[in-house]
């Protein structure tokens, strides 16, 4: 797996993505109250916070799967209810922590299904669209799997399957919900970096973690939820750091530093 591999398959123009004024709520229990910020082209904004704080409501708010309690989200400065449903799906993706297959299906297969925003209605993939699912397995080490049953992969492996079939979207905003899940630390690392490299090349990334490290190392930004509505928004210089990261995880969290880089370890 080549780290950044799959810059190239940006061609977009630079995308923004808004939240304004969001309430995220469930069963009346307020979980995240009034969030706004503004998410430009090149930036990886990391998600971190405690189980059950709400972070997969609030990236599935974000990509318009869900109505929030208040306020709206905007793409492109326009509201996700004044796009289609493929229109959006051409411009934003979303991975989910996990996924199913009710059918049988082979791993290329699977990836093909990021390019059905792309067709034209009762038409089959054409060349393009193969070639853009090839790349996509390619950039997550899969390729050589291609014709294997997706039923017989590892954890790991149908994770970077559910990565390669959102790579083949080639949504300019990718909104990952634990993206790491089931990864090897090779892996981990390498698919945060291909995410790295698509931020890099004018995308825009919003990822939920749950390793502050990976966060100093990869993003720009972070959004920190505490649960009961609280948030903080900032640069991941200066918002990741013992203090608030101890506030967040509810344990003592010490900084210290290795090769020139943060890392954030429980006390």
């Amino acid at each position: 797996m080549a780290a950044r591999a799959d810059a190239t398959l940006i061609d977009h123009a630079g995308p923004r993505l808004s939240s304004i004024g969001l309430d995220v709520a469930v069963n009346g229990h307020m979980l995240v109250r009034a969030l706004s910020f503004e998410a430009l082209a090149g930036e990886f904004i990391a998600v971190l916070g405690r189980n059950g704080v709400g972070k997969t409501l609030t990236l599935h708010t974000l990509a318009g799967l869900r109505v929030p309690a208040a306020g709206s989200v905007e793409l492109d400065g326009r509201g996700l209810a004044d796009w289609t449903g493929r229109e959006r799906a051409r411009r934003l993706a979303l991975l989910p922590q996990t996924t199913e297959d009710p059918f049988p299906s082979t791993v290329f297969d699977t990836a093909l299904i990021g390019r059905h925003p792309h067709l034209p209605f009762w038409q089959w993939e054409g060349a393009e669209d193969r070639a853009r699912a090839q790349a996509a397995l390619a950039a997550v080490g899969l390729a050589d799997l291609a014709a294997r049953d997706v039923g017989s992969l590892s954890g790991g492996e149908r994770r970077r399957i559910d990565i390669a079939t959102l790579l083949s979207q080639d949504a300019a905003v990718c909104l990952l919900d634990e993206p790491t899940n089931h990864l090897d630390p090779q892996h981990r690392n390498e698919v945060l970096e291909l995410f790295r490299g698509r931020a890099d090349a004018g995308g825009l990334v919003i990822a939920a973690l749950h390793d502050a490290t990976l966060a100093a190392r990869h993003a720009d930004r972070v959004l920190l939820l505490f649960g009961e509505g609280r948030w903080l928004f900032g640069d991941a210089g200066s918002t990741l750091n013992a203090e608030s990261l101890s506030e967040l995880y509810r344990v003592p969290i010490e900084e210290l530093s290795s090769r020139g880089r943060r890392v954030f370890v429980s006390a």
